[in-house]
């Protein structure tokens, strides 16, 4: 059994090879997750699992039993669009759209990530208690996403928006 974005769903592992992203766009029906590079190179199919981002295809479908699952579609509440999602739209973050699910769901995992004190690359202090949230610290967590339209000025300025104020 794996909740996905609140549903509980059951899963039949046939193949245990399977991964989540195939499960997740044949069996649940949900096509949020896109299947881009199937090597987790792309950051497409990212997802958050028990509220971590993980790339589903490079996750097991059996991995995710017992445990809960939140796409795009699981994102926003009631209707409404999370705050994310409108200011990814307000500020361009998107342009095919192809890579959004995945951007967004890797923003929300990277703020997690922050709170928690989980330190990147070009942070100042491996052992700070929080980290400045600058432009070149959003850059360094989301680049295992790539957008092939080039939107990433408004995605940055979306992902500043959301979690630190406002652009710079």
């Amino acid at each position: 059994m794996i909740v996905i974005n609140g549903t509980p769903h059951e899963i039949a592992i046939t193949d245990p090879r399977r991964s989540l992203l195939d499960h997740l766009r044949t069996d649940a029906g949900l096509h949020g997750p896109k299947k881009g590079c199937d090597q987790g190179g792309c950051g497409a199919c990212t997802v958050l699992l028990d509220g971590r981002r993980v790339l589903a295809c490079l996750t097991l479908a059996a991995q995710a039993d017992g445990r809960t699952v939140t796409t795009v579609e699981g994102v926003g509440r009631d209707g409404d669009l999370d705050p994310l999602q409108e200011a990814f739209i307000n500020h361009d973050g998107f342009q095919c759209g192809y890579c959004t699910p995945g951007q967004v769901c890797s923003a929300i995992g990277m703020a997690d990530e922050v709170a928690r004190g989980v330190p990147s690359r070009v942070s100042p202090e491996i052992g700070a208690a929080s980290f400045d949230l600058s432009p070149d610290e959003i850059r360094e967590r989301m680049s295992g996403n790539l957008c092939r339209c080039g939107a990433y000025n408004g995605i940055v300025a979306a992902i500043e928006e959301t979690y630190v104020g406002g652009p710079r």
